[in-house]
């Protein structure tokens, strides 16, 4: 697993780098796929001395995004929540992974989707397009966290954008000329 830990608008000190690499490092016990884990440290300035440092992980697992962000007083107890909410994302996209499993050997049907957690969208990131399903592209959706989700559609081999709606279920954007 390649990590990439560096800070946005601050130095990260080498004991919290060391920390935060033995943290990471254990993901890899839970889910062997990983291929990169990035860490980014921010330090905020606000009137609550309890959410002046953000760390945000996202793990790269051959084409499929984990995130999360958490806030701390120090960089140790926000690196500390967030490896938990990251323990927490590896352990739901492993219960979908065995689900979709056991899906395939029983039936045909396509899954029933629910909403896990409700958010904002709050950050655009780039990352490399593989051609998926819409259902591979709710799952990506709600692994990432976010209510939109732009994907390159293997069926129609277009970008399509899905978003969630207030209903909790989902729309498919596909774009065409007149």
């Amino acid at each position: 697993m390649n990590l990439v830990i560096k800070g946005k608008n601050m130095e990260v000190p080498e004991n919290a780098k060391d920390y935060i690499t033995k943290k990471v490092s254990r993901f890899d016990r839970h889910l062997q796929n990983i291929t990169e884990a990035k860490v980014e440290l921010a330090e905020e300035k606000t009137r609550s001395q309890d959410n002046h440092y953000v760390v945000e992980m996202t793990l790269d697992c051959r084409g499929t995004f984990l995130r999360g962000e958490e806030r701390g007083a120090d960089i140790f107890s926000a690196a500390d929540a967030a490896a938990d909410m990251m323990n927490r994302q590896i352990r739901r996209y492993k219960e979908r992974l065995q689900g979709r499993k056991r899906r395939a050997a029983g039936s045909k049907e396509d899954p029933a989707i629910h909403r896990q957690q409700e958010g904002t969208l709050i950050k655009i990131k780039r990352f490399p397009v593989k051609p998926m399903s819409p259902e591979e592209a709710i799952e990506q959706m709600e692994l990432l966290g976010h209510d939109f989700f732009v994907f390159f559609n293997e069926s129609n081999d277009q970008f399509n954008v899905l978003y969630r709606r207030k209903s909790g279920n989902y729309g498919l954007i596909e774009p065409g000329l007149d």
